[in-house]
């Protein structure tokens, strides 16, 4: 590996970066020429790489991911400078902190304390204040004050996921179109035509307390059918889809009034089941 070339008024522009995880891996491309994932973990205790890279690119950085051989001749990803030509310096300066109290804002603005894309309840200091369209791709909102709607508030692992789909996303690397992302489900979970600029439905579903037991007995099952539990669940809704299609049933969203009957499919009751007038 040899060290990084890059034209002097970049790196003037790169020695004022202050964020720690952003600068330790710009540090090491200076000198090293390329960083592995296998560096970002083992050497600077990153256990999610593309989080460390992220940080790199939303500050204008131009960033390749490539493959290389680690010493036992296996492949593993790598990360590069791009071409200086394509870097945003308009961006280059970094994202700014949040002011004190914002968490708060985002939390009132989304009716509650909770994770925009699996929706489950946290306590805030478990939360995460995210751009709802990605800074490397449109920076900071115009205007002098922040809007919370701008913003989405992420647990941990739905962060690590959105940073992963991002990277892997040619309008983030490449394209840099904000509405392309505000249609996205990493933007608007709630209201999205793509992910990722692919044609993709998601729904994360969370099993707390009572409900845990239900979960338990689902992947018991699935596993027993040896099918892939996400595979197992879209055959459960799908077959209880189409029994209220044969009973002509409403929809279930359809009906007030309601009280609980069972449905039994590959030896499971359904929940909520058929729901009827009382």
């Amino acid at each position: 590996m040899s060290k990084a070339v890059l034209p002097p008024e970049l790196l003037a522009k790169l020695a004022l970066i202050k964020a720690k995880r952003a600068k330790t891996v710009i540090d090491h491309l200076l000198k090293n020429g390329q960083i592995t994932t296998e560096e970002l973990k083992n050497v600077y205790g990153y256990s999610h790489p593309p989080r460390a890279a992220r940080d790199v690119r939303e500050l204008g950085v131009v960033l390749e991911r490539i493959s290389v051989k680690d010493a036992s001749g296996r492949s593993i990803a790598a990360y590069q400078f791009g071409d200086p030509k394509l870097w945003r310096l308009d961006v280059l300066a970094g994202r700014k902190n949040f002011p004190k109290g914002f968490k708060d804002a985002v939390a009132r603005a989304a009716g509650g304390c909770r994770c925009a894309v699996c929706l489950a309840d946290y306590d805030a200091r478990y939360l995460q204040v995210d751009h709802r369209i990605p800074f490397q791709v449109a920076g900071e909102p115009t205007g002098k004050e922040r809007d919370p709607k701008d913003y989405m508030l992420l647990c941990g692992s739905c962060n690590r996921a959105k940073s992963w789909s991002c990277e892997h996303c040619q309008n983030y690397l490449v394209q840099h179109d904000a509405s392309t992302c505000r249609t996205c489900y990493w933007g608007s979970p709630d209201s999205y035509s793509h992910i990722a600029l692919r044609r993709i439905r998601r729904l994360d579903l969370v099993w707390t307390d009572a409900e845990v037991s239900t979960f338990v007995r689902i992947k018991r099952l699935a596993k027993n059918r040896k099918i892939e539990l996400p595979d197992f669940v879209k055959a459960l809704v799908g077959d209880y889809l189409e029994s209220l299609s044969l009973c002509g049933l409403p929809s279930p969203h359809k009906r007030d009034n309601l009280h609980l009957i069972p449905l039994f499919q590959h030896g499971i009751v359904f929940l909520p089941f058929y729901q009827l007038p009382v």
